[in-house]
């Protein structure tokens, strides 16, 4: 049901377990009421949305000793006729659905919450025939990143950086604590080898000038207003060109689901999104026991 769930790691399942514990760290009161009759609950989806979290959602109910049957896709866009859609079956003891229900419902709203405005970012930019890559951010929730970067992918957008690991961005802290862009970058290009991109922060044209020469891969241009980085991106194309490099730019900084057009330019190859994960609605789900 889920083209992308080979993409996680084994341990994921770990996470699962620790949130089940952090759930019921002791007697489970309301099990002991329901017992352990086989039961079948569906799940309903209450609001329109893209559908994603699945492989969390399986794990939960795995280990609570549940299966989940699935009627609709992930990634499917679900519009709920007549206040809601059926989307799941659980199967199991009625108290070990209701031991996961809490937790894979948040899983599954937040992730398809993040899903769902990752589509209609991916969708902007199809309408506005863009060829750059909409991408998150790693502005993640601490402990929940691997369920929102699964979210980014699902609704079609870019996971940018997983982690401080995966590239090298140097912002302005970085700078100020090393006396410029270019000593940043020659310390960064030092440790990180050939395999890993470097990208420089820039707030002006004059920096993204420095980082390019220091060579940096990929210039951010940080909370530039639409007319002036329109001109920056192809000032700094031409500076690549120039030193005999494809430099990337990326467009950052405040830019939202209802600006993002307005960025969408020649020049521009990934545009990232605080708001991706950051403010996000969540999809409404419920899961109600069969009677």
């Amino acid at each position: 049901m889920s083209k992308f769930a080979a993409l996680l790691p084994p341990t994921f399942t770990r996470t699962i377990e620790a949130w089940l514990a952090e759930d019921i760290p002791s007697f489970d009161y309301g099990g002991f009421v329901v017992g352990d009759a086989p039961k079948t609950a569906t799940l309903y989806c209450k609001s329109p949305g893209v559908l994603s979290g699945i492989p969390f959602f399986n794990e939960v109910f795995r280990q609570t000793g549940c299966s989940v049957t699935w009627d609709i896709e992930e990634g499917a866009e679900i519009v709920p006729q007549e206040g809601k859609v059926s989307v799941a079956k659980v199967h199991g003891p009625a108290r070990r659905i209701l031991l996961g229900e809490r937790l894979a419902l948040n899983i599954l709203a937040r992730c398809s919450g993040i899903a769902s405005r990752a589509r209609r970012l991916r969708e902007v930019a199809d309408r506005m025939a863009f060829l750059g890559v909409v991408a998150g951010t790693r502005k993640t929730t601490p402990g929940f990143r691997l369920v929102e970067k699964y979210g980014m992918m699902v609704g079609g957008a870019d996971t940018h950086r997983m982690d401080l690991s995966t590239m090298v961005m140097l912002k302005d802290n970085h700078v100020w604590s090393t006396g410029s862009i270019t000593k940043a970058v020659e310390a960064a290009r030092g440790v990180a080898g050939f395999s890993i991109k470097i990208e420089v922060e820039c707030q002006s044209i004059e920096e993204a000038f420095e980082a390019i020469d220091a060579g940096a891969d990929v210039v951010m241009l940080d909370n530039f207003v639409p007319d002036d980085i329109r001109l920056a991106a192809v000032e700094v194309k031409t500076r690549g060109v120039a030193v005999g490099r494809q430099v990337l730019v990326e467009a950052s900084g405040g830019i939202t689901e209802e600006t993002a057009h307005l960025y969408m330019l020649p020049g521009i190859d990934i545009i990232s999104f605080g708001t991706m994960t950051q403010s996000v609605p969540h999809v409404d789900f419920s899961l109600k026991i069969d009677h």
